[in-house]
């Protein structure tokens, strides 16, 4: 199987470059295995599209300011990523610069203090930052928030909300779990009311998430890590949601990917740890029984991996759907309610 499979042209002012006013104002294209038509719907009609017991899975990781600019101390500029924190004012970090730093050399961070590079670490560096507080709230007004590359502008203050869930709570990523930026608290307490479940996981999404697969040949891709916490009382809901009859649907792949990560033995497991789970057609996800996710990227691994959910064929017939519709496509844009196709 080859990247190149997952090719597909997309207009350019179709790549939503900010939110809508209202996160639940979102579109949503309902996907039923084929060969029922596609509906398009709204976000905040999710409540008329579940049934009382259906449980939802979210990721809770909240997004860190993980962008800073500095320059060495030979006068070269360095832009850096932080792509994971390692306590102890340590984080695994993306560098850009003219050239690479070596071990031991220093960086004057832009808004005050300083980091040492430690070491490397693949493409990855290890700083230790010196600065007057904890890392992690440092961060919170000396970052920059690190929107996607295809987002053609600068962050500004409402980027600070919107592109958090209204749920986030576990610091750690540098990107947002997307799908989850369509709810808002009038649509939860509608999905309370109708009787839905919630749950939550929490995956670390790195910005990993956004380097392009290089390879064609996709048996030579190698996938980044990502940390996730699967809790015992996730484990509990999904086991009681399936005794009742319910359905477990993941708000994005991120949750699919900590879920199915997480299969011990046949069954969902507490688990604890790093994943590189890289899933695409022919692996067959059995943690859950939809899906909530925005448009993904041409030939990315997560285009890759509802195509393993729902047949790449009937995605692409779903993606040619939205872009005739004039879907919003990305982190800023709409969503689909995705279902799988059935065995056989």
């Amino acid at each position: 199987m080859k990247k190149s499979d997952f090719h597909y042209e997309l207009p350019e002012e179709l790549i939503a470059q900010a939110p809508l006013a209202e996160r639940s104002a979102s579109r949503l294209m309902v996907v039923p295995p084929a060969p029922a038509a596609f509906s398009d719907r709204h976000v905040r009609d999710l409540p008329e599209l579940l049934q009382p017991g259906d449980l939802l899975v979210f990721n809770d990781t909240r997004v860190i300011p993980a962008r800073l600019f500095g320059q060495k101390t030979s006068g070269g500029r360095v832009e850096i990523l932080i792509e994971r924190l390692l306590g102890g004012q340590q984080a695994r970090v993306q560098i850009g610069a003219s050239k690479s730093p070596k071990p031991g050399g220093v960086i004057l961070l832009d808004t005050g203090g300083q980091a040492e590079v430690l070491g490397r670490e693949g493409e990855f560096y290890v700083l230790r930052f010196e600065v007057d507080e904890p890392l992690e709230k440092w961060l919170v007004h000396a970052g920059r928030l690190p929107l996607p590359p295809y987002i053609q502008r600068e962050p500004d203050q409402a980027d600070r909300e919107r592109y958090q869930t209204v749920f986030a709570k576990e610091v750690g990523a540098v990107a947002a779990p997307t799908a989850g930026l369509h709810f808002d608290e009038p649509l939860l307490a509608r999905l309370r009311e109708r009787g839905v479940e919630f749950g939550h996981v929490t995956l670390h999404v790195g910005a990993g998430t956004f380097q392009p697969v290089r390879v064609d040949e996709l048996s030579q891709h190698v996938m980044h890590r990502e940390w996730i916490n699967v809790g015992a009382e996730l484990v509990e809901k999904v086991r009681r949601t399936r005794a009742n009859s319910g359905r477990v649907i993941a708000i994005g792949t991120t949750v699919v990917r900590a879920l199915e990560s997480a299969l011990r033995d046949g069954g969902l497991q507490p688990f604890s740890g790093e994943t590189q789970i890289f899933i695409l057609p022919g692996y067959r996800i059995r943690s859950v029984d939809a899906m909530v996710t925005n448009f993904h990227l041409p030939e990315s691994t997560l285009l890759m991996m509802i195509s393993a959910f729902a047949g790449k064929e009937r995605v692409f017939e779903a993606y040619r759907h939205a872009i005739h519709q004039r879907y919003r496509f990305f982190s800023y844009g709409d969503a689909m309610l995705l279902f799988p196709q059935p065995e056989g």
